[in-house]
């Protein structure tokens, strides 16, 4: 079963428990955590054999969306990666704020910044990576959680970015030790960047909330700079 529908079925007992406790005291009918129960474990069921985990992501995704500052950590986060993509030459093919926008683009997960990663992908084939390729993604799988920080003062987000990290290098031979370093390290290349770009930045990130397009956002980025 995925982590999602282990989630869904989390709170289903939660609610049943609550409604238990609380049933009594508000005159709740048992049918009402009942149905709402069964429903949940329903699209948890569908979710785990159909869907893969992505409609229980979905509506995980859609609760937690009521809360603005989650909406607004998911913009500054991915800003982070699409501006220092950009600034290392890796092209930026697309970006979703929700699982809902990644799910309509046929893209798993909770949706972020999209890459032509083609370079990376043949390399990694052939077993010989150059290290200017691995430093570049390295410091854009780090940016989310760096933009994060520099904004809320600490990530929520970024499991995914840093499990990406760690899966290529220890695919590549590099001992936990070595992959703790270079984390560290790329943490703080995508900082030094973020910061001495940061008026592109904070347009990018207005641009990205009023789903400006990929083009028109690079487009703003090197205006900036400019």
């Amino acid at each position: 079963m995925s982590q999602t529908a282990l989630n869904l079925v989390a709170i289903s007992i939660f609610l049943m428990t609550l409604s238990v406790l609380l049933g009594p005291l508000i005159h709740l009918s048992p049918a009402v955590p009942a149905i709402a129960t069964f429903t949940i474990l329903g699209i948890a069921t569908f979710d785990n054999f159909s869907l893969q985990g992505q409609g229980g992501t979905i509506i995980l995704d859609w609760i937690a969306g009521f809360s603005p500052e989650h909406r607004d950590r998911i913009i500054h986060h991915e800003a982070g990666h699409f501006l220092t993509a950009h600034l290392l030459d890796i092209p930026v093919t697309g970006y979703t704020l929700s699982a809902w926008e990644a799910w309509r683009q046929g893209q798993p997960g909770q949706g972020g910044v999209s890459f032509d990663d083609g370079e990376l992908a043949t390399q990694l084939q052939r077993g010989t990576i150059s290290t200017q390729i691995i430093d570049r993604y390295c410091t854009i799988w780090m940016a989310g959680i760096v933009a994060e920080t520099l904004v809320f003062d600490h990530a929520q987000g970024g499991s995914d970015d840093q499990s990406k990290l760690t899966g290529v290098l220890a695919g590549l031979g590099f001992s936990p030790a070595d992959i703790q370093q270079k984390k560290r390290f790329h943490l703080l290349q995508a900082k030094n960047l973020l910061q001495e770009n940061w008026s592109s930045y904070e347009v990018l990130v207005k641009s990205m909330q009023q789903r400006v397009s990929v083009i028109d956002c690079q487009r703003i980025i090197d205006d900036v700079a400019a």
